[in-house]
């Protein structure tokens, strides 16, 4: 990681020598976080309190609502605020990690100013109005980004934080087999000996409740086939994570090449794309496919979005379904034909 580690070592030592005495911190991971904003929220709060003294605020939006992620969240201790409990007025710098103003996956009031942002997901046109950009989409994970900043400035850190950025590389790349290269490869295996592999496993096996169950049954029942596309709407979830799980999930099945998932939770409609094919960018595609309706974005084989949407009303939410589909099959130029169930 020498290439990276030069880069890493001289933004970091920019940003640490700018926020040094500045005030209150404030690291704002996206809302509903995964693995991958918790523990490059994490190694930045370890980072700043380490160089410059400075204990910041983790806060998000939403719910951690994964089973994975809730074991990750108390198992590794991770200390963060929800997004409702804080007073923004006392925090002098703003920071945000896995997430970018504007993208309508975070919390963060648009009118209000982000100094530092720290991502690997495509750049936004409003990033260019923060202090501090380190974006770089062609990383796996943000994580990795983090870990190359903590070993550039010689930063040591115990267990816990060394398998919370392990584990949001194995999972934000499904073990180095999805959206990474080399410095996320080399990130993982310096991370592996670290590992707390008692922890790893109670993470990576949680036992699961009833209603996690159902889902997987309402999103088999739900799944019609277009061609070598599978469309499943979850409709009412009191999960946003489980809209992805599923999608995952359902990739697997045979002849299916692209996945497109859909949930309503809390007034808005959640939106997952999945693909195996290398050569459909989900990331473009969704941004297309939701078009005016809501906000969007992600990598090759992974895609999400967000729509408004007031009304859980299921006959308008199939609706919506239906127009989605339309706009995908023809941006994947499939012809249009009447959806097959999965299960007849």
């Amino acid at each position: 990681m020498a290439l990276e580690l030069t880069r890493s070592r001289e933004f970091s030592e920019q940003v640490l020598n700018w926020i040094h005495g500045k005030g209150k911190v404030l690291i704002v991971a996206h809302d509903n976080p995964d693995p991958d904003s918790l523990a490059a929220a994490m190694a930045l709060k370890h980072l700043l309190l380490q160089k410059t003294g400075q204990d910041a605020t983790i806060t998000y939006g939403g719910i951690i609502g994964r089973g994975e992620n809730q074991v990750m969240a108390r198992e590794l201790e991770i200390a963060a605020i929800h997004f409702d409990q804080l007073e923004l007025e006392q925090f002098k710098v703003v920071c945000m990690v896995d997430t970018q103003p504007g993208t309508g996956n975070n919390s963060f009031p648009p009118d209000r100013t982000v100094h530092l942002v720290i991502d690997h997901h495509p750049p936004r046109d409003v990033c260019h109005t923060c202090r501090w950009i380190d974006v770089r989409e062609n990383y796996g994970a943000s994580a990795t980004i983090l870990l190359e900043y903590l070993l550039a400035q010689e930063v040591s850190f115990g267990t816990k934080l060394a398998t919370m950025l392990f584990y949001a590389i194995k999972s934000e790349t499904q073990d180095l087999g999805r959206d990474w290269i080399k410095p996320d490869r080399d990130a993982y295996l310096h991370l592996l000996p670290l590992v707390n592999n008692r922890i790893l496993q109670k993470i990576t096996r949680p036992k699961l409740p009833r209603r996690y169950i159902q889902s997987y049954n309402r999103a088999i029942e739900n799944s019609l086939l277009y061609h070598d596309l599978l469309v499943f709407n979850l409709y009412e979830i009191d999960n946003p994570d489980i809209v992805a799980e599923m999608a995952d999930f359902l990739l697997r099945v045979e002849g299916v090449k692209v996945v497109l998932g859909m949930g309503h939770y809390q007034e808005q409609e959640i939106l997952s794309l999945r693909t195996d094919q290398p050569d459909v960018f989900a990331g473009e595609i969704i941004r297309r496919v939701i078009q005016d309706l809501g906000t969007a974005g992600g990598h090759h084989m992974t895609a999400g979005g967000q729509i408004r949407q007031l009304k859980g009303d299921p006959s308008i939410q199939k609706e919506l379904e239906e127009t989605l589909t339309r706009r995908l099959l023809d941006i994947l130029s499939l012809p249009v034909v009447a959806g097959e169930a999965l299960i007849p």
